[in-house]
């Protein structure tokens, strides 16, 4: 569970359109199934053929001790569509977008941009100071991504036919969870509520995710438990009330029972890692999820909590927990295909990315199960686990008021694209000079730091890209004091920054020349990069 010290040391201070089915637009490539030894696309006469990936367990897996668990025997288990559900969503619907986590959001400026122009600001409830949400306020958490979506007119005209959303719709809306417990619905171009907010129990600090079906069903993690039920929600967006409650799962092996992951869609199905351990495999339907199967394991005999959202290649998937280790899992069997200690507590959600027929993975650790660093940051091999290069950063772990602030890096990588190509870009929380932290550019090839940038205060949030008529690529960022930073992507220079916020920890999303991001305290910003 992630807590802010700056925000704690204050408090001590003082229609349903289903296209699971026959709806989707026609595939750019021929997708086909073939035997599970197939490892690799074949190309036959210019026609491409996606195969799956084998059913295997490296020695590796030996790290855990897992069990996998069928409820629906009914089912054909196995991923037979591999295109991205999210490639043709209209917006972004999931924690950094896609099923590989490495979208580029399509941001675009022109010119060389220099300002950072407030465009909006919405204000959420603050939960009053009498009752146990007290230090949870209001405002967005880490990760807090909210969703984008431009609805479709029919959609819209259901809606409206409904009283769903106001007359004066125009289709472009953001849905943001809060920690004030409500999922709000905001008009992208005025900045004004589209439709009653929703009252959900318990504090959300994750990323909600939107059905790429166009079901109407929003999914929901919750992060606190405050009330019970206390686990998972759907919302049906359609009827503008919540269809269905997943409370805590009695036969976890931990007990802490919060969702701050972000689920995911691939082909039928929906993947969600708990931090009681287990990842959830359902069937996605109108209103509900059906369980299938689930996978449970533990390390030298506990189980480790999951808060990075699962990525995926194909039918594998990836999740790290905070006991370090990096389980790549066949979506089709639920079974571990390999394992890789990553040495601390892994939050930050893994980053998948096929570079010349091979798919890497991009992810770093925490400074959190031991009082001080090195933070590392690795590149994996994607179908074997192993290490291709591994960065390490100095970062230590603050102790405050009887709580701990981990170093290292919770920020999901960007991938370079245009003049940066050859680069990713993260934050890094240090700790090492009070609570210092930088953003920093990293050579995609060797592992080697570019450049690396002093921020005004560590950050938490995932960097975003822009690109210009160029191909020249600015990076976006917020940090934990409530600044944003425009950045050079091909040198580092900072060439704005502005004091917007209170506290930057979630994520943005980018729509144009736009971001949308919440803060700490009780806001929601919609930003324009100029």
């Amino acid at each position: 569970m992630k807590v802010h010290l700056l925000y704690l040391t204050i408090l001590f201070l003082g229609l349903t359109w289903t296209c699971c089915s026959d709806k989707k637009k026609p595939a750019e490539k021929n997708v086909s199934v073939t035997p599970a030894d197939s490892t690799v696309a074949d190309i036959e006469k210019e026609k491409i053929v996606i195969t799956s990936l084998p059913d295997t367990a490296y020695a590796s897996v030996s790290l855990i001790k897992y069990d996998v668990e069928v409820f629906d025997t009914v089912t054909d288990p196995g991923i037979t569509d591999f295109i991205d559900p999210y490639s043709n969503a209209p917006g972004i619907f999931t924690f950094r977008g896609n099923m590989a986590r490495n979208a580029d959001f399509g941001g675009m400026v022109k010119g060389k941009p220099d300002t950072i122009i407030v465009d909006w600001e919405f204000n959420t409830a603050i939960t009053p100071p009498d009752t146990s949400f007290t230090q949870w306020g209001g405002g967005t958490g880490w990760t807090g991504q909210p969703v984008y979506v431009n609805w479709p007119d029919s959609i819209v005209s259901r809606m409206k036919g409904t009283g769903i959303v106001a007359e004066n719709f125009n289709n472009k809306e953001i849905i943001v969870g809060s920690l004030c417990h409500r999922l709000y619905f905001i008009d992208l171009v005025t900045g004004e509520a589209s439709r009653a907010a929703i009252d959900v129990g318990n504090p959300i600090k994750g990323s909600v995710s939107l059905d790429p079906c166009l079901n109407g069903n929003l999914y929901i993690g919750q992060g606190v438990p405050v009330n019970e039920p206390f686990g998972r929600v759907i919302v049906d967006l359609y009827e503008g009330k919540i269809s269905k409650r997943i409370p805590r799962d009695r036969k976890a092996q931990r007990g802490w029972g919060a969702f701050d992951s972000s689920p995911l869609k691939v082909d039928k199905f929906l993947f969600w890692a708990g931090e009681n351990g287990i990842l959830y495999k359902g069937v996605c339907a109108e209103d509900d999820i059906i369980p299938h199967s689930i996978l449970r394991y533990t390390r030298n005999g506990a189980a480790p909590g999951m808060e990075s959202s699962i990525a995926a290649y194909r039918n594998y998937g990836y999740t790290a927990d905070n006991h370090g280790i990096i389980v790549c899992i066949n979506l089709d069997t639920m079974r571990p295909v390999w394992c890789f200690n990553n040495g601390d507590d892994t939050d930050a959600t893994i980053v998948v990315n096929e570079e010349e027929g091979t798919p890497y993975i991009y992810v770093g650790c925490e400074v959190d199960r031991k009082p001080e660093g090195p933070a590392y940051f690795r590149k994996l091999n994607a179908l074997t686990g192993e290490l291709v290069w591994e960065l390490s950063t100095p970062g230590k772990r603050a102790n405050v008021l009887e709580k701990h602030f981990d170093g290292g890096y919770y920020a999901s990588a960007l991938l370079g694209k245009g003049n940066c190509s050859n680069l990713l870009f993260s934050n890094n929380v240090a700790n090492t000079n009070k609570q210092n932290g930088s953003f920093i550019a990293i050579d995609r090839n060797s592992g080697k730091i570019v450049y690396q940038v002093e921020l005004k205060h560590y950050a938490w949030s995932s960097p975003v890209g822009f690109m210009n008529e160029n191909g020249e690529m600015f990076i976006f960022t917020g940090d934990t004091r409530g600044n944003a930073y425009l950045i050079n992507g091909i040198d580092g220079d900072i060439i704005c920054t502005r004091p917007v916020g209170m506290i930057f920890e979630s994520s943005p999303v980018v729509i144009g020349n736009q971001v949308v991001v919440g803060s700490r305290g009780n806001t929601i910003y919609k930003m324009s990069i100029r």
